[in-house]
């Protein structure tokens, strides 16, 4: 018998996610394209650049067949940038904004039915298109920035200028952006819950099962509140108003 699985994603599973973002490749040497599950690449046609899925990407990093073009969020001036914003005090309470969804295509529909219309579909933010590639936007993070970073900057860490002041500002924007979650376990309720607009893929998994925890508590210690409540009203309604001491102080009396 299999063991139940948590609900949610796992940060395993949301970092395996992340490898099939796209990022830019400069290829070395030409290879042909590849007919993969998510559809064909395109051919690595050296010096020109190319997007390939991440996962793919780090392999021909790892053979040495092509370099990674980090996306532009991933610079020192982008993450200062954003970084200031998170720490303003006139924007303290807020995350980052996201990257701008693109808008959407009309177009014919597809057997008839616009619903199936791969063009006509609104994208949202975990599978923008190109929200790691050379063309991203450079003042947002994307829905994989964390995971996506820490991929790069350990297995392509040569392709950036300077990957030390990066992973110094990665982990300042970290630190800032998890104490923004935690200060919003402060008012966590059993029927509550937490804005997180803005907070990527692996921010979320981290802190889901803690989270789901203290949910979890709060529900058990409010359910025993309600059930020594109704206890307590049937009792009342048994004995009478005021319960069986009002009866017991009654019956005193009249002796």
């Amino acid at each position: 018998m299999a063991l139940p699985l948590p609900p949610g994603l796992t940060p395993n599973e949301v970092g395996f996610l992340c490898e099939m973002e796209l990022v830019t490749v400069i290829p070395r040497q030409r290879l042909d394209g590849l007919e993969l599950l998510g559809g064909p690449t395109q051919p690595l046609n050296p010096p020109f650049a190319t997007p390939l899925p991440l996962w793919l990407a780090l392999l021909l990093k790892k053979q040495r067949r092509a370099n990674i073009s980090p996306p532009p969020w991933l610079s020192v001036e982008a993450l200062q940038h954003i970084l200031d914003f998170e720490t303003d005090e006139r924007t303290a309470d807020f995350f980052s904004p996201s990257p701008k969804l693109p808008q959407p295509n009309a177009s014919a529909p597809l057997d008839g039915d616009p619903y199936l219309a791969h063009e006509s579909l609104e994208i949202s933010h975990p599978f923008m298109k190109d929200s790691a590639t050379s063309k991203a936007q450079e003042d947002a993070l994307p829905y994989h920035w964390l995971e996506l970073s820490h991929l790069l900057l350990t297995h392509a860490a040569d392709d950036f200028v300077d990957p030390d002041a990066i992973r110094r500002l990665l982990r300042d924007l970290r630190e800032v952006r998890m104490s923004k979650v935690r200060k919003g376990f402060r008012v966590l309720d059993a029927g509550a819950g937490i804005k997180l607009n803005g907070v990527g893929g692996m921010e979320v998994a981290e802190v889901r099962g803690f989270v789901g925890g203290v949910v979890d508590g709060l529900r058990r210690i409010n359910h025993s509140k309600e059930e020594s409540r109704k206890d307590r009203e049937a009792e009342e309604r048994e004995y009478g108003l005021g319960g069986s001491s009002y009866r017991d102080d009654e019956d005193d009396d009249m002796l």
